[in-house]
């Protein structure tokens, strides 16, 4: 009696992304990262923004799991099996830093212990619940749907106010420390956001209030990250809106569906009442550096 067909494991490169896209379709909501990068980026590895080395198991000719290693650092999974294994493989091939993992939560788990990083310090660990909304489903909120809020993407003048935003973000959601390094990263972030008009921002009596953004899309499918409203305009409404004017946009253009991850409470409950329900566990770790 034959028993289960044995894994290869193998780098992936140009001319691999039908196999790979076949796979992580079967997984689309926990595999934005991969896809969208892959489908933007391609799968050849220069340290391009959004590249990485890609490493896959075969079983027979089909892709059964997968891990990247970014051009940021970060070890991104969908390795239902050979997590560790995969997320070793990868680091190697790519030769660069490890800055993080994100993936489902058991396979980022185990990627981390396979690396042996549970013992370095993390700026964050979490264990983060995975939501998934179909965008005919949207909630839209009454100050968004009667046009009293808008929401659009950001004015080149307006720049420097959301590289601010995101190092207040960074630092609140993230753990990230503050100094030259975060200013860089953050406004290197909304660069890269504003030149794939992945940006939202809601304005409310002619002032910029709240920030989202797109970080993974695709034509089907897009993810929201990224949602800040400065403390002291908060409780207002004004993140769950712009989510939604995002999600707006997102299915204007075509989209059917949307996801996201979060470990906040109060954010949770913002997106529920947009009509996101929970879909999975995801896991986020960030290394500290250094």
């Amino acid at each position: 009696m034959a028993g289960p067909p044995r894994l290869t494991v193998r780098p992936l490169g140009p001319g691999d992304e039908p196999a790979l896209e076949t796979f992580l379709v079967r997984h689309a909501d926990s595999s934005m990262f991969l896809r969208s990068n892959a489908w933007r980026a391609g799968l050849a590895d220069r340290g391009a923004a959004l590249q990485g080395s890609y490493v896959a198991a075969f079983a027979d000719s089909a892709i059964v799991a997968v891990a990247a290693h970014y051009w940021n650092g970060m070890v991104i999974l969908q390795a239902p099996e050979q997590a560790g294994t995969l997320a070793r493989a990868a680091v190697a091939h790519s030769g660069r830093d490890l800055r993080g993992f994100a993936g489902p939560w058991e396979q980022v788990e185990a990627a981390r212990t396979a690396l042996e990083a549970t013992d370095r310090a993390a700026d964050k660990a979490s264990r983060e619940t995975l939501y998934a909304l179909p965008l005919p489903d949207l909630a839209v909120p009454e100050p968004l749907a009667t046009g009293r809020w808008s929401c659009r993407h950001a004015y080149p003048e307006e720049e420097d106010l959301l590289t601010g935003w995101r190092v207040a973000y960074d630092r609140e959601a993230l753990g990230a420390t503050d100094g030259p390094t975060l200013r860089e990263e953050s406004h290197a972030d909304i660069v890269l956001i504003r030149r794939e008009r992945a940006d939202f921002v809601l304005e409310v009596d002619g002032l910029p209030v709240a920030f989202a953004a797109y970080n993974a899309r695709l034509p089907d499918i897009v993810q929201i990250g990224g949602v800040w409203t400065p403390p002291a305009l908060r409780g207002r409404g004004y993140g769950r809106s712009v989510t939604a004017g995002a999600l707006l946009a997102a299915r204007d253009a075509g989209a059917a569906r949307a996801v996201l991850f979060t470990d906040n409470p109060a954010a949770s409950r913002a997106y529920e009442a947009l009509g996101f329900r929970r879909a999975g566990e995801y896991g986020l770790v960030l290394l500290t550096a250094g």
